[in-house]
């Protein structure tokens, strides 16, 4: 693909390849179109949801669907769908933009997201211009609500083994479904569900469109949760349910194909969600630390505050970096893809599905980025943190799902790995060249690499943390080999040595593209944000790549690696306490996150 492999990186190829900063989108540049549909976001938030918080994490009758429906009269619900379809069919950045400044409305954020992506983007994608045109506008205004039926039982993580059947009726016109799915977000209300079932004896799924009022679904009650109360979670049955022929989507057996890419769809978005609450949670934090004074002063006056604060702020903002990154590199991809032909949403999905492994390390650092922020920002409360009339009490119990939704961590982060790895295996990524280079670096006595500019020093650090994947990645395949999918731990360890070194260098890039626009005195505290993170990346990369290495590698082999590892997470001393201070002061002067 000629167009994609000069004009964009590829997923996972930055790992290999030196991206410049002018080559990545930096949320700075909004257009003011853009700045609106995030603006129109909190506006309601402010005016449908935080009045009715209570009432909505109550489960009063009938109000999620209505706040659903006011949020489709406003076009919210049809960011993605395009115009023909009565949506507004933006790029895909500004529909990741929404779901960010939406992601600090607690439950709605649930219902929504389910709503407009699971829920919507399977069809949307995927279905026939006779499909689209029955239910897509009914789900773009909010008239009827979707759901997404993949999770059984006996069927989580391993999403294929589902037990749901479907059977062709006797005349040709119906399949007849049968089983049961639970975790159902949006059940009590939706009007559209999208069913993962097996036909007959097939090995894979196949996806169908089913009316919820038709005759043999039955729900189980609302599920009492940790979190999320407002949200519909129930289990639904499907006892002999008529599903006309017409209405499977796509063909048969690619119904697995289906929700691996929408997930994939599901967890960047899930990563700008999960940035759009610790905004929120930050900001919450700040405004009780300048209100509460304890020993005649503010308790925003002290450090052990700022420092909780500033930490926060840094993950987010270079969470935040990331997530537009990945979401620029989607919109080249897929506008290279429709350059050669291609049909907008068969384009679409090929560019997330380029990404995936980037998807997935958003998902898995948005959703623990939010549980750091709001664990600290309830720290800051004190005792009334534990009180259920704050908002960050709400938060920190609303946050815990994310790190299971949308597949949890643990698998993300393999299948981070995994995904990059048989990018290299097919020859789509060469890998292995560089991490012999490494690997024969390791050998030799260590130079500096000759760079300039103001950030000459933060440029080496991203390079050797590359250093150390590779290194890392490297010696597990060759020692490991058909062994290395069983070996979690190393795996996991892989990845977080990847997702610290993707965040660092894309807040790194952020914010030179940044100083390059304003100038290095206006940007000082974007700057400090970006140095901040890079230098706690390099502990906890080092961290993560010793123990990875002394999982599997032993004698002088391990002792050459440890060493060259020790060289590549070497970091020259700064001020952290001071670059704190500088951070949460600004947010403090503010009142709110202010970056």
């Amino acid at each position: 693909m000629e167009t994609l492999e000069k004009k964009a990186i590829k997923g996972g190829e930055w790992i290999i390849r030196e991206t410049k900063a002018g080559e990545i989108f930096i949320p700075e540049n909004w257009t003011e179109e853009q700045k609106m549909i995030a603006q129109m976001c909190y506006d309601f938030i402010k005016a449908e949801i935080l009045p009715n918080l209570d009432e909505i994490d109550s489960m009063k009758e009938g109000l999620m669907p209505a706040i659903v429906e006011k949020a489709g009269e406003l076009g919210l619900l049809g960011l993605s769908v395009p115009e023909e379809l009565g949506g507004m069919g933006v790029d895909f950045k500004t529909s990741l933009l929404a779901t960010e400044a939406l992601g600090g409305s607690f439950s709605f954020s649930v219902s929504y997201g389910a709503h407009t992506g699971i829920g919507t983007l399977p069809l949307l994608y995927y279905g026939n211009e006779e499909q689209k045109a029955k239910y897509i506008p009914k789900l773009a205004s909010g008239e009827w609500k979707a759901s997404y039926c993949l999770t059984e039982p006996s069927a989580g993580s391993d999403a294929n083994s589902g037990k749901t059947k479907a059977v062709l009726s006797e005349d040709g016109k119906h399949y007849i479904l049968n089983g049961q799915k639970m975790w159902i977000t949006n059940a009590g209300f939706a009007n559209l569900h999208t069913v993962f079932a097996k036909i007959d004896d097939d090995k894979k799924l196949t996806a169908f469109l089913v009316e919820a009022d038709s005759e043999g679904i039955t729900l189980n009650a609302e599920e009492k949760k940790l979190g999320i109360k407002g949200s519909s979670t129930r289990q639904v049955f499907y006892n002999n349910v008529k599903v006309p022929v017409e209405n499977m989507l796509s063909e048969r057996e690619n119904g697995f194909k289906i929700a691996l890419n929408i997930l994939n769809i599901g967890r960047i978005k899930l990563g700008a969600g999960t940035v759009g609450a610790a905004k929120m949670a930050i900001t919450q934090g700040t405004k009780y630390a300048n209100e509460r004074e304890q020993f005649g002063r503010p308790i925003a006056k002290y450090g052990a505050i700022r420092q909780k604060i500033a930490k926060a702020a840094i993950y987010a903002y270079a969470t935040e970096s990331a997530t537009y990154r990945a979401g620029q590199n989607i919109d080249d991809a897929t506008a290279a893809y429709i350059a050669e032909g291609m049909d907008k949403g068969e384009a679409t999905l090929k560019g997330i599905e380029q990404f995936a492994a980037e998807c997935a390390i958003l998902k898995v650092a948005g959703s623990e980025c939010l549980d750091f922020a709001v664990d600290e920002m309830l720290q800051v409360h004190g005792g009334m943190g534990y009180s259920a009339e704050t908002l960050i009490e709400r938060a920190y119990r609303d946050s815990r799902i994310n790190r299971i939704f949308e597949g949890t961590n643990e698998i993300n982060r393999m299948l981070t790995v995994d995904m990059i790895l048989k990018r290299a295996m097919k020859g789509e990524l060469d890998l292995m060249g560089p991490a012999m280079k490494v690997a024969g670096e390791l050998m030799s006595v260590p130079t500096a690499e000759e760079r300039e500019g103001l950030f000459a020093k933060e440029h080496g650090y991203i390079a050797n943390f590359k250093k150390t994947i590779l290194m890392t990645a490297g010696s597990a395949v060759q020692k490991l080999m058909a062994t290395l999918a069983k070996e979690q731990e190393v795996l996991m360890g892989i990845a977080d040595m990847s997702i610290d070194t993707y965040l660092a260098e894309s807040v790194l890039l952020r914010v030179e593209q940044l100083v390059g626009q304003i100038g290095e005195e206006a940007a000082a505290d974007q700057i400090a944000l970006a140095k901040a993170f890079i230098y706690d990346a390099a502990d906890r990369i080092n961290k993560a790549g010793k123990d990875t290495l002394n999982s599997f590698a032993e004698g002088d082999e391990l002792r050459m690696m440890l060493m060259g590892l020790k060289r590549f997470t070497k970091h020259d001393p700064i001020n952290i306490k001071n670059i704190h201070q500088q951070i949460a002061t600004s947010i403090i002067d503010k009142g709110e996150y202010c970056f």
